[in-house]
């Protein structure tokens, strides 16, 4: 077996991050760790996407150069931005970089996330996570409350 095979069981909180700066992946890991997540590791652009359609991550962070060069040439972002809602719509979307101010919403509309966080603020990452989180959970309730009702009922569409 696999010693890198993490089960996600139902009351785990996991989270997937996306990093080519050690650093920044070791303080995001710590961040996440204190909140209580499960942080899963992606190295690669694929061994994200292998592991994005596995497990429903209730936080994915993804670094703006991560296995690229320029952000234009990130497989990663280029591929959660292509994706339909319906597929990440259950995770909170945080892109962390160094080309634009922290919580910009134009940014993070243009970059099809929830939130962007400059590097420069990465010791906050703790408490802005929880902020991005909770604005998303107060921007879902209601869908999700109604989508619960739905599913609990066995109603078809």
């Amino acid at each position: 077996m696999n010693g890198s095979f993490d089960f996600v069981g139902s009351e785990d909180k996991p989270a997937l991050i996306a990093f080519s700066t050690p650093e920044w992946l070791d303080a995001t890991k710590t961040a996440l760790n204190e909140l209580g997540y499960k942080v899963h590791t992606a190295a690669t652009h694929s061994d994200f996407l292998i592991r994005f359609s596995q497990a429903r991550y209730q936080v994915v962070i993804v670094e703006e150069l991560f296995g690229a060069n320029t952000p234009d040439e990130n497989l990663t972002l280029k591929a959660l931005q292509n994706m339909s809602v319906s597929q990440r719509r259950h995770a909170t979307m945080l892109l962390i970089g160094n080309s634009f101010q922290t919580f910009t919403p134009m940014e993070a509309f243009k970059n099809s996330v929830h939130a962007v966080i400059n590097s420069s603020e990465i010791f906050l990452l703790k408490q802005l996570v929880e902020k991005a989180v909770a604005e998303n959970d107060v921007f879902l309730h209601s869908f999700r409350e109604i989508q619960n009702r739905v599913f609990t009922s066995g109603t078809r569409f």
